[in-house]
């Protein structure tokens, strides 16, 4: 994991969670926005990911090694002894709902980002009936036909990733067997997600993950405050697309108001 530290004083520490076949890389821009803003970030690249994923062809981490990773990335955060809010996108943003709903953790707020709560556009499309097979099948290999148009309909962050692509999206049946089962728990409406400030966002034409399902979960909780925000036009990946400025300012705007609500000054 790497640290990048506001020249200022911190209003509080951000830790972000990339989507699937992604890296921390991919986030050079959304990192120094924050850092730029007055605070500190906190970020990785997921198991199997970034310098660890070099040299495979396919994914088949346990989601479990996911969960870890993402408390060490907490823990970290949290020494810095200012508010934390986390800011996940896509299976990012998913696997930051199931710790938060799972762990207890002092997080000021959260940003879930075209959640994966449910997929428009999955693995495989014999997917579902294998995964539901025995484990004779867990091995088997399933392309996950995500491409790069199907992120953002920004031309400027399509060269700038370039040379990171294409995305190495082959799955294994274990592997979407597991993230069937992280959705599952997460849209479970009897396990309650802890009372902090959400702002969930979607792209009103994502076709990769199902934004009415991320709705009706946000809805479906009693929360004391929660944002919901659809972005016309846009895609899955809200922070590379056209309007990714309009997009931070939104998110900062949230953070801001919640350090208000906790006492701290913002100016």
């Amino acid at each position: 994991m790497w640290k990048w530290e506001t020249e200022q004083q911190p209003k509080a520490v951000v830790v972000i969670l990339h989507s699937a076949y992604e890296h921390h890389r991919w986030y050079a821009w959304l990192i120094e926005k924050f850092r730029s803003s007055h605070f500190h970030v906190v970020m990785g690249d997921l198991p199997g990911h970034g310098e660890q994923g070099k040299y495979t062809t396919y994914h088949d981490e346990d989601f479990k090694e996911y969960y870890k990773y993402t408390k060490v990335l907490l823990k970290v955060a949290l020494e810095y002894n200012v508010p934390l809010f986390i800011v996940g996108n896509g299976l990012g943003a998913a696997i930051a709902t199931y710790v938060l709903q799972n762990n207890k953790i002092e997080c000021a707020g959260v940003v879930l980002a075209s959640p994966w709560f449910n997929l428009k556009l999955a693995p495989g499309k014999l997917s579902n009936a294998l995964s539901s097979f025995s484990a004779i099948t867990s091995n088997v290999k399933l392309k996950h036909e995500l491409e790069p148009h199907h992120l953002t309909r920004n031309t400027d962050v399509l060269m700038e990733l370039k040379e990171q692509l294409p995305l190495k999206s082959m799955v294994t049946v274990k592997w979407y067997r597991d993230w069937q089962q992280m959705s599952r728990t997460i849209r479970n409406p009897e396990l309650k997600f802890p009372d902090i400030p959400v702002l969930l966002m979607t792209g009103e034409n994502d076709k990769v993950s199902d934004i009415s399902t991320s709705k009706k979960w946000i809805t479906e909780h009693t929360l004391s405050e929660f944002h919901y925000k659809q972005w016309k036009g846009c895609l899955h990946s809200l922070y590379f697309e056209v309007e990714r400025e309009d997009v931070f300012k939104f998110t900062i705007d949230y953070i801001n108001n919640v350090l208000r609500d906790l006492g701290y000054i913002i100016e």
